[in-house]
């Protein structure tokens, strides 16, 4: 669901999408939507991620160290339920992600998020909205 409200956007838009994986994903035929298969192995999609990204950028992730590392680059990061991530707020955003972490080490059951449902597509196709007329506002200038 997300990924098909991204390549529409692009399409729409007219702006780059790039889909980064260690394995090859389907994508659609379009002249803004290109695939970059990375080497299989830890993190290796997030480096590349990583190292492309730059400031006026928009990642969309729901892994937050990733999100971290790319804000430091000037991005802006939505994730799958339309949280935007900037770097006024990524540091407690890491810090719950690091608490929960090391409960569920130490053996306390935390639960994980409730199903992805209608109302985070829309928050998500929302916010990609508002982040998007943002972002091609100031590239604009």
């Amino acid at each position: 669901m997300v990924k098909e409200l991204v390549y529409r956007a692009a399409d729409r838009r007219q702006i780059p999408v790039v889909v980064v994986a260690n394995q090859s994903i389907p994508i659609p035929k379009s002249a803004f939507v290109r695939r970059v298969t990375v080497r299989d192995g830890a993190d290796m999609a997030d480096h590349a991620i990583v190292a492309a990204s730059k400031a006026g950028d928009l990642v969309i992730a729901d892994d937050v160290p990733l999100a971290a590392r790319v804000i430091e680059n000037g991005v802006l990061v939505i994730t799958s339920r339309g949280e935007l991530y900037n770097e006024r707020n990524i540091h407690n955003r890491l810090a719950t992600r690091d608490l929960m972490e090391q409960l569920r080490l130490s053996g306390v059951e935390t639960g994980g998020p409730k199903a992805f449902g209608k109302k985070d597509a829309q928050a998500f196709a929302n916010q990609l909205d508002r982040t998007l007329t943002k972002l091609l506002k100031r590239s604009a200038r």
